[in-house]
Parts: structure tokens; C-alpha cells; sequence
């Protein structure tokens, strides 16, 4: 049976948190400097400035990650998702979707935006199917973004998710 589970990052998921986000990064566009760093120094960008990082799991195989940076205490930045093409289709998108919200609220925040850009259409339509609401693209931090969204984490929308974010095993 196929099996999803939500870990938190480990410092030895580094190299499948660049892996995976390179890939699709330079698929499409110019890795950015902000990339660059983010994706080799995931602990220092991301977790000690209070945000998380999750990664996904497909029968025990890692297949993806998103990252969580705090904005202020309330907002979150919803940013390097990333699922290995050979795990795509299978719903682990989505279920790190769902696992980002439920670490953000336990982490305080009321409210997620991201930004993307229209070449990733497929990622646009589950966010928008999943709840995220268009916002005016305001960005200095990406060059490629063209696409800003948001999403408020109220009880309903975090009561509906039955993912669980497992504590990882030695």
C-alpha cells in the first residue's frame, strides 16, 4: 500500500530540499541568489528565523518538501515546494498543502500567501482549489513571481485536514 507521511526536516533532508527545488527552479527559470541561499542553508533561512520545513514521504522514500518562513507573527510565507518527478500525481502536493497549514497555525500564524507565476499553471489551480485567494503581485523577493496568493487558516479549513506531520524516527 502506498503511504504518505509529513515529517518535519532533519538537517540530513538538506540535499533532497535542494535536489528537489533545483530541479524545477532551473527547469523554468534563473536560480536567484535568495535561491541559492535558502537552498543551501535551509537551517540558518528558514527554521532558526522561526519558520519549519516539512518533508514528504512516499513509502518511507523522500518525495517532497515546502518550507514555511515567518513573515511577522501572524503571516507566513508559503515557499519551495517541491515534489521528485517520479512521486508527481500522486497527491503529495497536496498533502504537504494541508501539513503547512496545520504546522503554521500550531507555529501562531493566522494567515499564508505565496508566490508563483503563471508557467506553473498546475500549481496554481490546486492552490486556488485548495483555498488560496489572488492578491495584487507586490514582490521585491522574487524576480520570476508574477502570481501572489493567500490563505487565512481559520478553524474550519485546519479542522478538515487529516494530515498529521509525524515526528521522525531515529
Amino acid at each position: 500500500m502506498n503511504s504518505i507521511k509529513i515529517v518535519d526536516y532533519r538537517p540530513g533532508h538538506q540535499y533532497y530540499f535542494e535536489l528537489f527545488n533545483r530541479k524545477w527552479i532551473e527547469e523554468f527559470y534563473e536560480l536567484e541568489e535568495i535561491d541559492k541561499y535558502v537552498l543551501q542553508n535551509p537551517e540558518e533561512a528558514i527554521i532558526s528565523k522561526g519558520g519549519a520545513i516539512l518533508m514528504a514521504l512516499y513509502d518511507d522514500e523522500v518525495a517532497g518538501t515546502v518550507a514555511l518562513r515567518k513573515i511577522d507573527d501572524a503571516t507566513f510565507e508559503f515557499t519551495k515546494m517541491a515534489v521528485d518527478a517520479k512521486f508527481r500525481r500522486r497527491g503529495i502536493g497536496e498533502a504537504l498543502c494541508y501539513a503547512s497549514f496545520c504546522k503554521a497555525a500550531e507555529m501562531g500564524a493566522t494567515k499564508i500567501i505565496l508566490y508563483s507565476n503563471t508557467r506553473q499553471a498546475s500549481a496554481v489551480r490546486l492552490y486556488e482549489r485548495i483555498g488560496f485567494k489572488h492578491l495584487p503581485v507586490t514582490n521585491d523577493v522574487y524576480k520570476r513571481a508574477n502570481v501572489k496568493m493567500y490563505i487565512n487558516l481559520d478553524e474550519e479549513l485546519i479542522k478538515n485536514s487529516e494530515v498529521k506531520i509525524l515526528q521522525p524516527t531515529n
